[in-house]
């Protein structure tokens, strides 16, 4: 397996559009075209767009490093493993349904919630599952990359992906709301069939390895039966020693490449209660924290929220002090899960009796293994950042665009489809496109449909974008080449845009 592969197809990818910028010109659209003729990037640009990015996104980069220290200060704690070991148990014989459960809790967060960034707090513990199930870490890309861009797809009620299209189109949030849940459903089955169908012919692979492996070891004792003297039984036994001692080498090896994924296996009895507790209120908090209830026209929470800040305690605004600024559910954001992520592992630490020097050592050594998808994320926002200030962009679509009068299907998904590849950001990607869209396709009616599309195709180009902040993260912290991914993928990829096609064309009929 090459290293850091990922990080060299997103430094050619800035390349590319580096050299973009020198051969189209710039332009921007703030009630009409203006053309800026060409604004080229330097070479100097080239570092100073990683610092930009970083003031303006460090906080996604932070988050995940702070979720592998989180994960890191579990892995010290041996009921951790426990608690894994005890839920691959609850699915023995039966982990092709927990895969599919995975697939569709993960999409339908991402749908409802839109946290394709924030459910990275459990992706360490799902990827952890599928592992010890004996799978390997293609289906764990597939089961997690698959479902999140399935979610984002099929996006339904998460508002904060939607909001900026809808405002710019004029549509109301809940636009073809039956045909997005249409979507999500097909989308989750598209992602299920394809991880099992992968299963199932690698497992035939590894059978025919095995195989063949059994013919060469009858092969060899064949041999050792054949020329049985004292010399040959020593170099025999020595062979033996050797082949051992390279399958322990070779165990210790893949525990030291997958210790971050996988903790280490424990001895004893170790009560799992806490980590029961503790996880389910955590996710149910993430869930909470996260659906758009504006959209839902549900103001309990900001009700709630409302009345915890001016409550006071003789004449003192006690939890107002205490928790400082503080948003009601439906308006958190990643930064705002870093409080429980910390009373999360305060609570188990304290349980356990985890030492503090495991504790500090455990955070280092996590944290340390969630740099390289952390610096990746910087250089993935710093692509957005050389795309926005040389808007190479707009040229691109008007061209596109130009080629028919009325709303067309074929050049607006191809826009959609290179907007999502220049903008990582799902509100830059709309913000690049559809105000232009919309002075040249000035008919409503087609407003419904062209959002449709912009939604799923922006969705359906993170799946294999070098640009894909999710897709490119995840690979890296599987250590899954993109090459080896593409292998892997594009017939998902077939299917999800041949079935989005056929739903455009239907609703265009309609």
């Amino acid at each position: 397996m090459k290293k850091h592969n990922t990080s060299k197809v997103v430094l050619i990818t800035m390349l590319v559009f580096l050299l973009l910028s020198w051969i189209l010109p710039a332009a921007y659209y703030s009630g009409q075209y203006v053309d800026q003729g060409r604004v080229q990037m330097g070479l100097f640009d080239l570092f100073n767009y990683p610092l930009t990015a970083f003031s303006y996104f460090g906080y996604i980069a932070l988050f995940l490093i702070l979720v592998g220290g989180f994960y890191g200060i579990l892995y010290k704690i041996p009921a951790y493993r426990t608690f894994l070991e005890r839920i691959v148990k609850l699915f023995e014989g039966k982990e092709k349904i927990a895969l599919s459960i995975m697939v569709a809790l993960i999409a339908l967060i991402v749908s409802v919630c839109g946290m394709q960034f924030g459910i990275a707090l459990f992706i360490p513990f799902i990827v952890a599952l599928i592992l010890l199930m004996g799978y390997d870490k293609i289906v764990a890309a597939l089961v997690t990359v698959g479902s999140i861009i399935a979610g984002l797809i099929g996006t339904t009620t998460a508002t904060n992906n939607t909001s900026l299209l809808t405002t710019t189109l004029g549509l109301d949030s809940n636009y073809q709301i039956g045909v997005r849940w249409i979507i999500l459903l097909v989308g989750i089955i598209l992602v299920i069939f394809n991880t099992l169908m992968y299963i199932k012919a690698n497992s035939k692979i590894k059978e025919t390895k095995k195989a063949e492996k059994k013919a060469e070891k009858k092969e060899e004792v064949k041999k050792v039966v054949v020329k049985k003297t004292p010399a040959k039984k020593a170099t025999a036994k020595k062979t033996t020693k050797s082949s051992k001692t390279r399958k322990s080498s070779n165990k210790a090896a893949l525990i030291d490449e997958d210790v971050i994924i996988v903790p280490a296996e424990v001895s004893g009895n170790h009560k799992i209660w806490p980590f029961v507790l503790t996880f389910s209120l955590l996710f149910v908090l993430f869930v909470l924290a996260f659906i758009s209830w504006g959209a839902l026209k549900i103001d309990a929470f900001d009700k709630a929220t409302q009345a915890v800040q001016e409550f006071e305690l003789f004449k003192f605004p006690i939890f107002a002090k205490l928790l400082g600024t503080i948003n009601s559910f439906g308006n958190w954001t990643i930064t705002d899960l870093f409080l429980p992520m910390a009373l999360t592992i305060l609570i188990l630490v304290l349980i356990y009796r985890i030492k503090l020097d495991d504790i500090f050592d455990g955070f280092i050594e996590g944290a340390k293994k969630a740099l390289a998808p952390a610096a990746l994320v910087i250089l993935l926002y710093s692509i957005l950042v050389l795309v926005t200030y040389h808007p190479f962009q707009l040229v691109i679509y008007k061209a596109i665009l130009g080629i028919t009068k009325k709303f067309n299907i074929v050049t607006t998904v191809l826009v959609a489809m290179l907007s999502g590849l220049f903008n990582s950001d799902i509100a830059y990607s709309y913000q690049a496109v559809v105000p232009y869209f919309t002075s040249v396709v000035t008919k409503s009616t087609d407003y419904s449909l062209a959002a449709i599309i912009f939604q799923t195709i922006y969705g359906l180009t993170m799946l294999v974008a070098p640009t894909s902040l999710v897709l490119m993260g995840i690979l890296a912290y599987l250590k899954i080449t993109y090459k080896e991914w593409l292998k892997n993928i594009w017939k998902l990829l077939l299917e999800f845009f041949v079935i989005l096609l056929i739903i455009f064309i239907i609703l265009a009929l309609i």
